[in-house]
């Protein structure tokens, strides 16, 4: 696979993963726990929103792999 197919589906499968993962965290914050406490919705928007990074890491190094000979 060349690497412009790969980006291809690496952009592709991005845009599905941000999506995906910004619903459920929107989901998850309406928990009735999360939505009393300050300091919990504080520690929860922070891992929500630098969590994504780390299942996007490895489709984004798949991505940048160079083609082979």
């Amino acid at each position: 696979m060349n690497i412009r197919t790969r980006k291809l589906i690496g952009t592709i499968a991005l845009l599905v993963l941000a999506i995906v993962w910004s619903l459920v965290a929107m989901a998850i914050a309406q928990a009735p726990v999360i939505a009393e406490s300050k300091w919990l919705q504080i520690v929860y928007y922070v891992v929500a929103g630098l969590g994504w990074v780390l299942p996007a890491m490895p489709i984004v190094t798949w991505m940048s792999r160079p083609d082979r000979q």
